[in-house]
């Protein structure tokens, strides 16, 4: 009987970081201009260039030849998705930096 007593509140405590656990992420999609994807979770308080980071090593180039975009706005590395105004399941296209005129 002492076990009965033991286990509700264990199992109450589980099932609320279950529920608070998938608020603090969300997925994102980065498109590049010729609509190839990739999908990220990532926490809604962590900085974007982690994000930006793993998205250029997966595409083998460097980080500063690109430029993230959300909305028509740049996204700086410094920046939170909840920051920059990015919801679960938004997407981020992603341009090369173009040099001259």
């Amino acid at each position: 009987m002492s076990d009965h007593a033991v286990d509700p509140p264990t199992i109450k405590k589980e099932a609320q970081e279950e529920k608070k656990t998938p608020s603090e992420y969300m997925t994102l999609r980065v498109k590049d201009k010729d609509h190839n994807e990739l999908v990220f979770m990532v926490r809604k308080a962590t900085p974007l260039k982690k994000l930006m980071d793993a998205y250029c090593v997966r595409k083998n180039v460097e980080l500063n030849t690109f430029v993230f975009l959300f909305d028509g706005r740049h996204l700086r590395p410094e920046q939170t998705p909840d920051e920059a105004g990015l919801g679960d399941g938004d997407e981020i296209d992603t341009f090369q930096h173009q040099l001259g005129g």
